[in-house]
């Protein structure tokens, strides 16, 4: 018997909001299947105002807003049978997270769960890796945000620890992470990493998904250190600008990616890995895995 569910995901995060709605199709004795129907993305760039000025500004509230109304429509339009909206580093920082969800939820009917570092990380890595890893390897999961970045060791298909750092994108930008917080970074990967005998990046977050289709890899095939390092100076050697126009970046895409790009580098040098695989999930697919999880096991209670 075939049984197809709509489950949504809002995903709020410093450098955009995302709304993925998924099909879950059930199929006696067969694997659940989970497949993207919509996706839709607005570059609001919370953190720019967060990480700076400590709240939201008046601007932002309001395309908070009326982003959150078209997903509530979208949402009803779709026959969503459930959802869930995480918000991630700039609203955990935001003086105002609290009194904006409230008006989203008065609004629009939307509830707004603001998840620490660690949950974040932890729904991020439950997403259903099976068929892009080797069961009998070791991988550095790397998921690069605008406020934070989650890191996660997985070992012979086994998530073993997560880790999330105050190192973002539109932190970056605005050049407000200190040394101290790389250096972290940096030990922390080193110390978790030096024990297996070979490691390989997991890259996730819409930068790495832009630059593996910028590369032309067939799906599965790993990026390399050397063709991002390549990049990574090409990227350089363009103004914000001819990012925009030569080399066909969103405007919201062409500051961050340079950024985005440090970071992945970095986690590959301090960990040794010189591939990265980039299955392009994140942490909308995990919140729509967690919803199904959560069903299955009431379900099962």
């Amino acid at each position: 018997m075939l049984k197809i569910q709509k489950f949504a995901a809002i995903d709020i995060g410093s450098n955009a909001v995302r709304l993925l709605i998924s099909n879950i199709i059930e199929q006696d004795d067969e694997p659940t299947i989970f497949k993207k129907n919509s996706l839709v993305r607005v570059p609001i760039r919370l953190g720019a105002d967060v990480f700076l000025k400590g709240e939201i500004s008046e601007y932002n509230q309001e395309r908070m807003l009326d982003t959150m109304k078209a997903f509530s429509l979208i949402i009803k339009s779709h026959g969503v049978s459930r959802y869930k909206a995480c918000a991630t580093s700039a609203m955990r920082e935001a003086k105002n997270s609290e009194s904006l969800s409230q008006k989203i939820f008065e609004t629009c009917g939307i509830n707004i769960e603001i998840i620490d570092g660690e949950e974040e990380a932890t729904i991020i890595a439950a997403t259903d890796l099976q068929s892009f890893i080797n069961p009998n390897r070791t991988y550095l999961y790397v998921d690069v945000g605008g406020g934070s970045t989650e890191f996660s060791i997985i070992h012979n298909g086994d998530k073993k620890l997560s880790k999330s750092f105050k190192i973002g994108t539109v932190r970056l930008l605005n050049d407000i992470v200190k040394n101290e917080t790389w250096l972290e970074v940096e030990r922390w990967i080193k110390d978790h990493t030096k024990q297996y005998d070979k490691i390989e990046l997991i890259g996730s977050g819409g930068n790495i998904n832009k630059i593996f289709k910028i590369s032309g890899k067939s799906v599965g095939k790993p990026l390399t250190y050397f063709y991002l390092t390549s990049y990574y100076k090409t990227l350089q050697n363009y103004s914000y600008e001819e990012r925009i126009t030569k080399l066909n970046l969103n405007q919201d895409r062409a500051d961050v990616i340079i950024p985005a790009t440090r970071i992945y580098l970095s986690a590959m040098k301090w960990s040794g890995a010189k591939d990265v695989y980039v299955p392009k999930i994140g942490l909308s697919d995990g919140i729509i895995k967690s919803m199904y999880f959560e069903t299955v096991s009431s379900i099962t209670i």
